[in-house]
């Protein structure tokens, strides 16, 4: 009000009231004088005060009674414009709060006086509101008597006055109470607030009101009285009243101000007292009223209820009932009751309406229906007000659907339409479903033929009532069509809505604050679970609330379930639907949250229905058959709902068609919108409440199922839902309405398990349990027949599992141990579903990343991997060949972090039979080589052995030849593993060991492994080598082969690793006993032809039989064998049995060598071999002073040495360093001692023996298949020899060299096959020794040579090589025989044939003749070489060549026995001679001789071909001889027996002359004559014929006859020319013979000139005798014709003249 108190204001006002004053002045002038001078003093008046105040409205309310006077004067005259003029200023005096209380009260008699007159009645009403509202100065009389003249102006007769002056009083009764509440907020600070009391108060309480207090005290019950017919105490003067007003009136005051008569117990009594008891009263005729019951059955006439007073009694209950019902918990009782009664089918039409609206209005007040709850339902013997309100509800709808409505049905149409605007927050189109021909139709619910429009009747959550506001309407007006329908459907919508938001919301404020003590408990428990855990430190308060909620439940859920069933079955309307099925949702979430079961399935059932076609018989809905479903009841968990069956002909579109999941489908089902509709609820429930469903689940899943399948949707991928084909059956139908909503659906049903990972682990388990169970049902259904199965239960757990990862540990065993059931089932897709699921699952477990992560929680881990395991005792090998692809992403995704899994993971692989088929082992296989490329570094070593063991079993699968090869390349892949990885291996294993070791003892039990004494890095490779070996005795030749390169090559590689004890288990359980096998397998193999290797692979010849390809095995594994044995001597030695080890191995090498194979006795030769070249352990002087401990360093070795513990050495190398390197202290090298050495050697010396003597003994008959050794094999044979002897030759004595003997004739004689021939001899004519010869050779070469060396003992052996040598020289000219067998020379063999051929042997002899010749230049003088005669031994071999010469096989043969001797004879003569006396060499003398003598006169006659020259290098070999008989016999004649001497001169005589056969022609007698060798032979005995100096006698004898044998001679040859000169006539003679008499006749001359100069006393007499007689014949020659002949002779002849002396008396001329 400051605007009025403003100077401008104030002036304003005084120049107002001057005017008015003014004009009243003029208007009075006439006719009421009075008035005009009151009017002018007024206006002095106003001048004065405002001249003399400062305050001047202050001023003016005092004076105010003198001030309005002129006014109230002017209003006296009843002239309207007068009084219209003081109205007006009065108003303005009052708007500006000059009004002092007197001056009101005057001024309200005047306005009294003014009704009366029924003068400016609106004026009146208008000025006395602005007196009321202005200010508070009328109290107590005065107001009511301007309260009174309201009212009187309400019941004037004319209209606009009394709306006008009802709306006045409504406003003078609403500030009468507002004063109140002023007051009430002015005093609050000071006075205590009274104690609301419910019990009866006293009246005189009154007196105790404050003044404004009082006003509305007396105002309220006047109101009472007035309305009830009464006389009032207060409003004085009221003439008249209507009970409506009076009502209405009661009705707002009650509303605007509740707070009055809750906080003053006056009003509080009141109301108790007065307001009810008339209400109930005014109520009686309604409830009395029964339509068309007769009125004249009831004593007295029932009065008709009234619209307008029933109405306005609703308002007024209504309000009390919202605002008072603490105080008036009775009489609500009896009103609430009321209201139930009004609904009943007999009251009126309009009645019905109106009541429904009343409770609507409750409806929208939930804390209002919990007290109801509270205050009745829960007392023992009180009403269950609550439960009879939905019941009513429910019944009431019912009744409008079984009774046909009154009115035609034209007018109700219309009204339902002038009120359905669109149904509210609905898409524009979908209150309207098309029916054909184009009709729509309203929304509306029908059921069996009953229709009733749906009526937009109010937003939702508010009442807006239509009926109870017709305050105007005095009959009762024509409900239309539907209405009441549709607002009941609101109750029940609002009431569920209320319940649901008020429980839910005070639910949340308990969990978000539970008890202190309850902090602990995890916040997702479910509510039930919740409320076992807290009741006992819960508060009073929460257990009372808690039992309100479940009582409210209780009572409404049954009637609320029995109505919307009926309506959602009757709805037609798309949001009506939605609406209905949003009730039912909420009803089933919020039972579930409190734990009550029953009607949470009653109302999920209620959805589960509406979601699958009319009577489709799914037992989990319905026990009963599907015939006889209707009107059934049926039973939730003992409580029986009768549940108003379906109606079939529903207007519904239908939207799709599909097949029923049942094991018989019959025909199809048709689905319509509302059924999708409702499964779209369904979908809604399961996703948002999941958590309260419980065993529900099943109920839900189970409608989900059916109605997915019937949808046609089919699983793919991790487990979602997407539109697929029938598989069989009439296809599924969809319209496109449909098909656009299935990726939602789908969409949808993926969301509602991926939701589930909110879930608390309760529920979760029964969503699992339920999607187990429908899986067996399915399962179920699906067996027996191979129908496509129902695979939703599959997909979904699949679904469930995958976003409940982070708790999988809760949900594993369940879900997995169901899928593994699933994946067992005979139908082939449920069992690939059910696989795929469970790889799927393993496969994201594995990758999720867990809380701790899963490499910290082995536990987790081996519990996700399990399953897989599992897997392997399934059988079908689809279900395998998914395990296995599973193994593999597995392991290429988390393989580096599989850790103790790794067990599981590959005894997945390991499982694999050899019957499952290829693709299994592929895979299995695939999983297998990439954990040996990439994962062994990351597994635990203790793994390590399966993978051998795995490993080793793929190498026995016999489907695929290549995964065998492959995986003994994977065995060699791991242990060079083993060998990089060593040291950590062991220590890890060792440390494993420990561990276990210790739990064996705590639990008293063995440790029990393979191998076990070992360590166990040991055993590892112990299992890697067995499961080679095993793989070494496999059928198929290709793995044996590898398997043994494989075994042998990681021995050799990686052997060093081992300890040294554990080398026992190595020889003894891993090579001998593999040895055994394969002998046994090789001997007893089959000899039949394999005609070819399978498919178009065709075998070498050297392969077609089993036999032949054991017998690369055998040959393999001995190799191997042997070589270790050659390589790790040092270590096997100090094993303790070595040599029964050695035992083994030779005997295993001589049965090898025998076998009748020459692959396998050749290869057991180069086993032999091997282990002959064996270094022998150091020996004591090389071996350091103490054996090496740890870290010494010997400068051998590469790296450091240290002991046999962890870290050994991990080298290569074999060096002694390394050797000594392996002993540590721990471990002392043994040398072995020289004698158990020398016992081994001596043992493979024996075995060689046996094995050569065997081998080359002559077979006593020949057939074709006799088995003959071949010449590899003899020569390797032979060639141990050398090696061997290194070893025994301090022991070896004649009786070893004469076995040596036997076996290398033996073997030198064996003949060779003829179609091997070509590989082995050269041509024949090449002179070239065979291999085996040269080892021959090579042996006796050893032999000598050591006994060159050996001690003297040694040297008596001598003879014997010689001996052996000699039988091979004698070959050149007589080739061995080999038993009986006819040998072809090798001319004549044919190679293709089956012949044995004798080799040249020619080579061989003459080799062997160098060797006796070079070895007797160096032995000629050995005591023993004397002694035993070896010369003439020599000499005699030679002599078979010598006589043969030119019929030797081959003509090297005699002119290497000439060299030879020659070379022999120039050693072994000086040593004949030396020995001379002894008498040793007396035999060889005449052998001697003999020899030269069929030498140099040979009986072979030289061959036709025979060049000049050849015959003249001939000749030079014999002048040769002669020339050694000349240097070497004839010069120590003295030493030479006489006998032998003589020979030799007549040998020469015999040679000095030419002596040639008679059958030469002309020609050849020219050249063949030896001319060179007889003038040598000639010469030689003219040399010898004197000497200069004779020193003994014998040279004196030798020289006398060399002189006459040579004179002889010459007489001789010239005679003989003499006679040829005289035959030959004119011819001349041969060049020869002339050359040969011109030699003669030189020779003579020469002689007789040595004879000269030779002393006289040395010439015997008798020789010059022999000269002279010469003369005659020389003089007979004169007549020669050849020139040259004659200048020879001439010179012959002049030496002659010495002898012409005067014959003296004494000369002798005769013999001397």
């Amino acid at each position: 009000m400051s605007g009025t108190h403003s100077p401008e204001a104030v002036k304003k006002l005084l120049e107002n009231m001057q005017s008015d004053l003014r004009a009243l002045s003029l208007e009075c002038k006439k006719k009421f004088p009075p008035v005009k001078e009151a009017a002018e003093s007024g206006i002095i008046k106003v001048k004065t005060i405002a001249a003399r105040n400062t305050e001047i409205l202050a001023a003016l309310k005092e004076n105010s009674s003198e001030v309005v006077q002129p006014f109230l004067m002017g209003c006296g005259t009843k002239e309207p414009k007068i009084t219209q003029l003081c109205l007006a200023a009065i108003q303005r005096l009052m708007s500006h709060e000059v009004v002092s209380e007197t001056a009101a009260g005057n001024i309200i008699n005047m306005l009294w006086q003014l009704m009366e007159n029924s003068l400016e009645e609106l004026k009146l009403l208008q000025t006395v509101l602005v007196l009321l509202t202005t200010n508070t100065v009328v109290h107590d009389e005065a107001l009511s008597k301007a309260i009174v003249l309201c009212f009187r102006l309400h019941f004037t007769k004319d209209n606009i006055t009394n709306n006008t002056a009802a709306a006045t009083v409504r406003q003078v009764v609403t500030v009468v109470f507002e004063r109140m509440v002023a007051e009430d907020e002015r005093h609050k600070e000071n006075i205590e607030q009274p104690v609301l009391v419910q019990g009866n108060s006293n009246r005189r309480s009154v007196s105790t009101l404050k003044p404004c207090a009082k006003d509305a005290y007396m105002l309220f019950q006047d109101l009472c009285q007035l309305v009830n017919a009464d006389a009032p105490y207060w409003l004085v003067g009221m003439t008249e009243m209507t009970r409506t007003f009076g009502l209405e009136l009661l009705e707002s005051v009650l509303n605007d101000f509740p707070q009055v008569f809750l906080h003053h117990q006056e009003f509080s009594f009141l109301l108790k007292e007065r307001v009810c008891p008339l209400v109930i009263k005014l109520f009686s005729p309604n409830i009395k009223f029964r339509q068309g019951s007769s009125t004249s059955s009831s004593p007295a006439p029932v009065e008709k209820p009234y619209f307008p007073i029933c109405m306005r009694l609703l308002r007024v209950v209504s309000v009390l009932i919202k605002q008072f019902y603490s105080l008036l918990v009775t009489e609500c009782e009896i009103f609430l009751s009321l209201l139930v009664k009004f609904l009943d089918a007999d009251k009126p039409q309009w009645l019905r309406a109106v009541a429904v609206e009343s409770i609507h209005r409750l409806c929208v007040q939930p804390q209002l229906l919990r007290s109801f709850c509270q205050s009745y339902d829960m007392k023992q013997h009180s009403t269950k007000v609550f439960r009879d309100i939905v019941n009513a509800l429910g019944s009431f709808i019912q009744s409008l659907f079984l009774v046909q409505p009154t009115g035609n049905p034209a007018t109700t149409n219309q009204a339902g339409n002038s009120n359905s605007g669109g149904p509210v927050s609905a898409p524009a189109n979908s209150g309207v479903v098309g029916i054909g021909g184009g009709v729509t139709l309203l929304p509306a619910f029908e059921y069996r033929g009953t229709w009733i429009p749906i009526l937009t009747v109010t937003v939702q959550g508010s009442a807006k009532a239509t009926y109870l506001e017709m305050l105007d309407k005095v009959e009762p007006p024509t409900i239309p069509e539907g209405y009441a329908m549709s607002v009941a459907f609101h109750c029940l919508l609002d009431l569920v809505r209320g319940i649901t938001s008020m429980i839910e919301g005070e639910l949340e404020v308990e969990t978000e604050c539970p008890p202190p003590t309850e902090a602990a408990s995890s916040p997702t428990q479910s509510s039930e679970q919740q409320d076992l855990q807290s009741t006992s430190d819960q508060t009073d308060k929460e257990i009372v609330s808690r039992t309100v909620w479940e009582e409210m439940v209780n009572a409404c859920w049954c009637g609320l379930l029995a109505a919307l069933s009926l309506l959602l079955d009757a709805s037609t309307d798309e949001a009506a639907t939605e609406n209905i099925l949003k009730a039912e949702l909420t009803m089933a979430a919020l039972c579930g949250r409190l734990g009550l079961v029953t009607s949470r399935d009653a109302f999920i059932t209620a959805i589960c229905k509406g979601s699958l076609p009319p009577h489709y018989a799914l037992t989990v809905l319905n026990t009963t058959s599907a015939a006889s479903l209707s009107n059934k009841s049926y039973s939730i968990q003992g409580q029986s709902v009768m549940m108003i069956s379906p109606s079939s002909e529903s207007h519904q579109q239908v939207v799709a068609v599909g097949q029923p999941l049942a094991v018989q489908p019959q025909g199809t089902v048709m689905l319509t919108s509302k059924n999708i509709q409702c499964m779209r609820t369904l979908l809604n429930l399961a996703h948002c409440h999941g958590a309260v469903l419980g065993t529900s689940w099943q109920l839900v899943l189970a409608t989900l199922q059916h109605l997915v399948w019937i949808l046609g949707l089919k699983p793919s991928g991790g487990g979602a839902l997407k539109p697929g084909r029938a598989v069989e059956g009439p296809s599924t139908v969809l319209t496109t309405a449909v098909m656009t909503d299935l990726p939602v659906i789908s969409n949808i049903l993926s969301r509602l398990f991926e939701s589930s990972q909110y879930l608390d682990d309760v529920s979760l388990h029964h969503l699992i349990n339920a999607l187990c169970s429908l899986s067996l049902e399915a399962m179920d259904m699906a067996y027996g027949n191979n129908k496509e199965p129902s695979l939703f239960a599959v997909a979904k757990l699949l679904e469930t599992g995958l976003v409940n990862m982070h708790r999988i540990e809760i949900l594993w065993r369940p879900l997995t141990g169901h899928l593994l059931e699933v994946c067992q089932h005979p139908n082939s897709r449920m069992r690939e579903w059910g696989a795929e699921a469970l790889t799927s699952l393993i496969k994201a477990g594995l990758t999720f990343s867990h809380e701790p992560p899963l490499s910290q929680n082995q536990r987790l881990q081996l519990l996700l991997l399990n399953p897989l395991k599992e897997m392997s005792n399934i059988n079908h090998p689809d279900i395998r060949l998914k395990q296995l692809e599973c193994v593999l992403q597995i392991l290429q995704s988390q393989g580096d972090s599989l850790g103790p899994g790794w067990p599981l993971v590959l005894g997945v692989m390991g499982a694999i039979r050899n019957d499952q088929g290829e693709s299994l082992i592929r895979t299995a296989f695939q999983c297998l080589q990439l954990v040996v490329t990439d994962f062994l570094p990351t597994m635990p070593c203790t793994c390590l052995q399966i993978v051998v063991d795995v490993a080793g079993s793929f190498g026995l699968h016999n489907q695929e030849l290549n995964i065998s090869l492959t995986s003994i390349g994977l065995l060699w892949n791991i242990s060079d593993y083993f060998f990089q990885r060593g040291e950590t291996i062991e220590k890890e294993l060792n440390k494993e060991e420990a561990a276990q070791q210790k739990q064996a003892e705590e639990k008293g039990v063995i440790l029990n492994r393979p191998f076990h004494p070992a360590p166990p890095f040991d055993c590892l490779w112990l299992c890697l080598y067995a499961k080679l070996g095993e793989l070494c005795v496999d059928p198929r030749p290709a793995v044996r082969k590898s398997a043994g390169q494989t075994l042998f090559s990681t021995i050799g590689a990686h052997g060093t690793l081992l300890h040294h004890s554990t080398w026992h288990t190595v020889i003894w359980k891993v090579l001998f006993h593999l040895l055994d096998r394969v002998r046994e397998s090789s001997t007893t193999a089959d000899k039949e032809k394999i005609e070819s290797g399978g498919g178009n692979i065709l075998i070498h010849h050297s392969r077609d039989t089993a036999e032949k390809q054991w017998a690369e095995t055998w040959v393999l594994t001995l190799a191997g064998v042997a070589r270790i044995f050659n390589t790790r001597r040092y270590l096997l030695q100090p094993l303790g049995d070595f040599s029964r080890a050695w035992d083994v191995l030779l005997d295993h090498i001589q049965s090898a060598a025998l076998s009748k194979n020459n692959e396998v006795s050749l290869a057991a030769l180069k086993s032999f071999q091997e282990i002959l070249q064996i270094v022998s352990p150091v020996r004591d002087s090389e071996k350091p002073e103490t054996p090496p401990v740890v870290n010494v360093p010997v400068p051998v070795l590469i790296g450091s040495i240290s002991g046999p513990g962890v870290n050994r050495p991990f080298v290569r190398t074999d060096s002694i360093g390394e050797r000594l390197g392996r002993y540590s202290s721990s471990e002392p090298l043994v040398v072995t001692d020289e004698l158990e050495d020398l016992n081994l050697w001596w043992a493979a010396w024996n075995t060689w023996y046996r094995i050569g003597s065997e081998s080359t003994k002559p077979p006593i008959t020949f057939d074709k298949l006799t088995f003959i050794p071949s010449q590899p094999f003899l020569t390797a044979l032979i060639q141990i020899f050398p090696a061997l002897y290194q070893h025994i030759k301090t022991g070896f004595n004649m009786n070893d060299l004469q076995k040596l003997g036997v076996i290398l004739h033996s073997a030198v004689s064996v003949p060779i096959s003829s179609d091997a021939s070509p590989f082995i001899l050269p041509s024949y004519t090449e002179a070239v020794l065979t291999s085996l010869q040269e080892a021959v050779l090579t042996a006796l070469d050893v032999l000598q040579k050591a006994i060159c060396v050996g001690p003297e003992n040694m040297q008596i052996m001598y003879p014997a090589i010689f001996d052996q040598l000699l039988a091979f020289v004698e070959f050149s000219c007589k080739p061995p025989q080999y038993g009986q067998l006819e040998t072809k020379h090798i001319a004549n063999a044919k190679y293709n044939q089956a012949e044995w051929v004798a080799l040249n042997y020619v080579p061989f002899a003459e080799k062997s003749l160098e060797v006796v010749v070079d070895l007797y230049q160096k032995t000629a003088c050995h005591k023993a070489v004397v002694n035993e005669k070896v010369l003439q031994n020599i000499i005699k071999t030679l002599r078979v060549p010598l006589s043969l010469k030119y019929s030797c096989p081959s003509e090297s043969t005699w002119k290497l026995a000439v060299s030879s001797l020659l070379k022999v004879l120039s050693i072994g003569l000086p040593v004949a001679r030396q020995h001379a006396s002894s008498g040793k060499f007396d035999s060889m003398w005449p052998e001697l001789a003999n020899t030269f003598e069929d030498f140099l006169f040979t009986k072979s006659i030289p061959p036709d071909n025979l060049s000049i020259q050849e015959f003249q290098r001939n000749e030079s070999i014999d002048v040769e001889v002669v020339q050694l008989i000349s240097t070497e016999v004839l010069p120590y004649a003295n030493f030479i027996p006489e006998e032998f001497v003589g020979q030799i001169m007549t040998m020469l005589n015999k040679g000095s002359i030419h002596s040639q056969p008679s059958s030469f022609t002309e020609a050849e007698i020219d050249i063949r004559l030896r001319e060179e060798f007889s003038k040598m032979c000639f010469e030689t005995l003219l040399q010898f014929s004197f000497s200069n100096k004779v020193t003994t006698p014998q040279e004196g004898y030798i020289s006398r006859m060399a002189l006459s044998v040579l004179l002889k001679r010459s007489q001789d040859v010239l005679r003989r020319y003499m006679e040829d000169e005289r035959l030959s006539g004119k011819c001349p003679l041969p060049r020869q013979q002339v050359t040969e008499i011109i030699f003669v006749l030189k020779a003579v001359s020469t002689l007789i000139d040595s004879l000269k100069k030779t002393q006289p006393e040395n010439v015997d007499g008798n020789t010059w005798a022999q000269v002279i007689a010469l003369y005659p014949t020389l003089v007979e020659c004169i007549t020669c014709s050849s020139s040259e002949v004659c200048s020879a002779l001439k010179e012959a002849l002049v030496p002659f003249k010495d002898f012409m002396h005067p014959p003296a008396s004494k000369v002798q001329n005769g013999e001397s």
